[in-house]
């Protein structure tokens, strides 16, 4: 299970000394080049500040690190599968490519059994893999100040106008449609559950997605609609803040989110919010319960689209409510990462004896 693997400085001391009492059981993730090694890699060592580790290689993926071409990390995982052994060669000697089924048939390799092997592997398939990391490296150049034209070249597109349907399927709009001084930023960065989206301005937190959300296009053309536009790429300080405070609720020293925020939709869905807010670390609810607390007990439904219209994921808890048998419901983030959440913030509740450790 993830979070069972020590802190994050005993890993980093374990990436420093190439313990291989980790190999196979522990990868860290690089920033500052986008690739995921074992810690065992020979390669020069990152700053501690630059890594962040995960347990598994389809969580590497996930967050949008690439493999590392010198430790392989994912050799021993593929061992047994030749098809996802050839495909990853083939995406680590051409990791810009834009790569199609065409590509995969061209190799030999039968499409439906190429998705079905990458999805059993990683739980991505490996178009996905292959589309956020070049899309990564384009909004990476985009937010550095980089033109369309060199984003497009560090994404791997070899027409503009195919980069910026890719990027307006992504972000809700195209690339020139961005101001460099926008109201509102949007920048990328790392989690151990996948990348995440945030969207701020000089003062609060209005949108926290992770990337590979569906509905995450639309949200952001929503978002530009209300702002007129105004919506550039770029860091601002809350952004930095959530960044911060995230580090620091996977790493178990945190209960609660400080980052101010803005909520965009009607009383009802803000009351909804901010119920689901006041759910204690821990605990989950089904949407009656949270109908009955906000005084309408018939407004289930109602309570349920205002649950799935969330759009600043984590901080405002969705992922705590369940159904009324306990059962997992459906969560855009993904089912799989509900669950993880749901693991993490148990084990903080328990070790800050917010709940009983044998309950």
């Amino acid at each position: 299970m993830l979070f069972e693997l020590p802190d994050n400085k005993v890993l980093y001391q374990a990436l420093i000394d190439r313990d291989p009492d980790f190999d196979g059981r522990a990868y860290v993730g690089v920033r500052s080049t986008g690739v995921f090694c074992r810690l065992t890699c020979p390669a020069r060592k990152p700053k501690f500040e630059n890594c962040c580790f995960f347990e598994t290689i389809s969580e590497c993926f996930e967050a949008g690190f690439r493999p590392c071409k010198r430790c392989h990390p994912v050799g021993t995982s593929a061992d047994n599968d030749e098809v996802v052994t050839r495909l990853l060669c083939e995406f680590e000697a051409k990791p810009h490519h834009k790569w199609s089924e065409a590509d995969i048939a061209r190799l030999g390799l039968d499409p439906s059994t190429v998705r079905r092997s990458f999805k059993r592997q990683f739980g991505i398939t490996f178009l996905e893999m292959a589309r956020l990391s070049r899309l990564r490296d384009g909004f990476e150049t985009l937010s550095d100040g980089g033109k369309v034209v060199d984003a497009q070249l560090a994404s791997g597109f070899s027409s503009s106008d195919a980069f910026r349907q890719a990027f307006a399927r992504l972000l809700g709009c195209k690339p020139a449609e961005l101001k460099g001084d926008g109201l509102l930023k949007a920048d990328w960065f790392d989690t151990p559950l996948g990348a995440m989206i945030a969207v701020s301005d000089d003062r609060a937190l209005h949108l926290l997605e992770f990337a590979d959300r569906k509905a995450l296009p639309a949200e952001l053309a929503r978002l530009r609609k209300q702002v007129k536009g105004d919506l550039g790429l770029g860091r601002t300080a809350p952004t930095d803040q959530i960044a911060s405070e995230l580090r620091e609720f996977f790493e178990g020293k945190r209960l609660d989110f400080d980052v101010p925020l803005v909520m965009h939709g009607t009383e009802f869905t803000k009351d909804v919010w901010r119920e689901l807010r006041r759910i204690p670390i821990g605990a989950t609810k089904s949407y009656s319960q949270l109908a009955k607390q906000i005084g309408k007990p018939s407004s289930t439904r109602a309570v349920a689209r205002a649950n799935g219209a969330n759009q600043i994921a984590i901080v405002i808890p969705c992922h705590r409510v369940v159904g009324m048998d306990g059962g997992l419901t459906g969560y855009g983030g993904g089912l799989w990462r509900k669950q993880k959440l749901i693991d993490v913030e148990l084990k903080i509740a328990r070790s800050k004896g917010l709940i009983d450790v044998s309950g």
